[in-house]
């Protein structure tokens, strides 16, 4: 089984994860911050993986710490729960609305971070969540799972909407890269046989 568990605690926040990459879609997840907890429950749905996260962080000052540790954390337990990556797909992609709101996220397990987000929420805050956060979630994820992440909201006038539509397509695009190819084998998906 492809699992991961992660424990992060810096003077900021206290982390644990833990991922079940063939899971069913069951998330356990408390952060302390209701409409990221919401977020986060979205990729493991329509991302087909079980994720725990029990996070405590310094939200007397802000969520920054909180939701940039958590990408962090969620990023260093994906890769070690992936391994060498022998026999993913490697790219995944998804297009998600909901009602007014498009958004499409594209992912490659490259072996190399890079982040390419174009999100123009409408709002600053949903609930309790500084939408700016969400770029900075991306940011830590991308650092330590070591993926290129294409995020663009194509239509959106409602911030919650745009922000669900980006996550449930990172989760739906993350589920159809981390899939076992039964055709590739033990195989690396790369000419350079490593990624």
């Amino acid at each position: 089984m492809r699992q991961a568990e992660i424990s992060r605690n810096t003077l900021e926040t206290q982390i644990t994860v833990k991922v079940n990459l063939d899971g069913s879609g069951v998330s356990r997840i408390h952060t302390g911050i209701g409409f990221f907890d919401h977020m986060l429950d979205q990729i493991a749905r329509h991302g087909m993986m079980d994720i725990d996260i029990h996070a405590k962080g310094d939200l007397h000052i802000d969520g920054h710490h909180t939701v940039e540790d958590v990408g962090i954390a969620l990023g260093q337990a994906v890769s070690q729960a992936l391994g060498e990556k022998r026999g993913i797909q490697r790219y995944g992609h998804a297009y998600v609305p909901l009602d007014e709101a498009l958004s499409r996220v594209v992912v490659d397990f490259s072996g190399r971070p890079g982040l390419s987000m174009h999100v123009p929420f409408k709002s600053g805050m949903v609930g309790a969540f500084d939408t700016q956060l969400a770029f900075e979630f991306f940011q830590g994820f991308v650092n330590h799972a070591l993926v290129t992440l294409h995020i663009d909201n194509l239509r959106g006038e409602n911030a919650h909407h745009q922000a669900e539509t980006v996550f449930k397509a990172f989760g739906r695009a993350l589920r159809m890269a981390l899939t076992v190819d039964d055709r590739l084998g033990n195989a690396v998906p790369s000419t350079k046989g490593s990624l």
